[in-house]
């Protein structure tokens, strides 16, 4: 990948990021780091060549294997989410996908754990992250039902696939003051929830609708 690929031209530009974060603080996105970050994320070489000139657009796109690239604005959301009560040390990210979500959290926190359960999509978000010399994430291909236990306790936890209820595991994977940001429903029944873990128990609050992928158990051992 060459310095020009990934500064962008023409509709992958980094006057079309800037654009791109305008509308983010449009939409109530307002910590300085992950408007940086947004800014400076090649989103345009997560997706497929053909679909680079829509990067940038406030939308989720195909990745394929079913999956698809969340739209920056809930990537904004849920790393603004996750980062008020302070710097993370480490992160747990369910749902690898094409790595664009992983990118954006590892210029945020100290350490990302990403589990995947399509070993095709874990293969190229790999790629990617190594071409840009990131090199403070590890991966794992497995059921992201059950979190990485070996590895937490974790400060926080996102998921980019719905479950129809909290798995339990994700949630005693969390630190003391951990927060856990996943959506939870059915289809077009979603809703974004925020799960705190206190010294007596669990608070939830209930964010705002979206729609996801459905988070799935098991694996695939898809090579793509």
């Amino acid at each position: 990948m060459t310095p020009l690929q990934l500064q962008g031209i023409g509709m992958t530009s980094q006057r079309t990021r800037d654009r791109l974060v305008g509308r983010l603080i449009e939409q109530g996105i307002k910590n300085p780091d992950v408007l940086a970050v947004m800014a400076d994320t090649p989103r345009h070489i997560f997706v497929d060549e053909a679909l680079s000139h829509r990067a940038y657009e406030d939308t989720s796109l195909p990745i394929g294997f079913g999956q698809t690239i969340s739209r920056p604005y809930i990537v904004a959301k849920m790393t603004e989410l996750l980062l008020k009560t302070g710097p993370l040390e480490s992160v747990l990210e369910i749902g690898t996908g094409c790595g664009y979500q992983t990118l954006v959290l590892s210029q945020v926190a100290k350490r990302i754990h990403s589990v995947e359960r399509i070993e095709g999509l874990q293969k190229k978000a790999r790629q990617r992250l190594s071409l840009l010399r990131v090199n403070n994430v590890r991966f794992k291909h497995a059921d992201g039902n059950w979190g990485w236990p070996e590895e937490g306790p974790f400060d926080a936890i996102l998921s980019a696939a719905a479950p129809e209820t909290i798995p339990k595991e994700l949630t005693l994977q969390l630190n003391i003051g951990g927060r856990l940001i996943i959506p939870v429903g059915i289809g077009d029944d979603q809703q974004l929830t925020l799960v705190t873990r206190t010294e007596d128990g669990f608070k939830k609050e209930i964010l705002e609708a979206v729609k996801f992928v459905p988070m799935l158990s098991g694996t695939k051992a898809i090579k793509g």
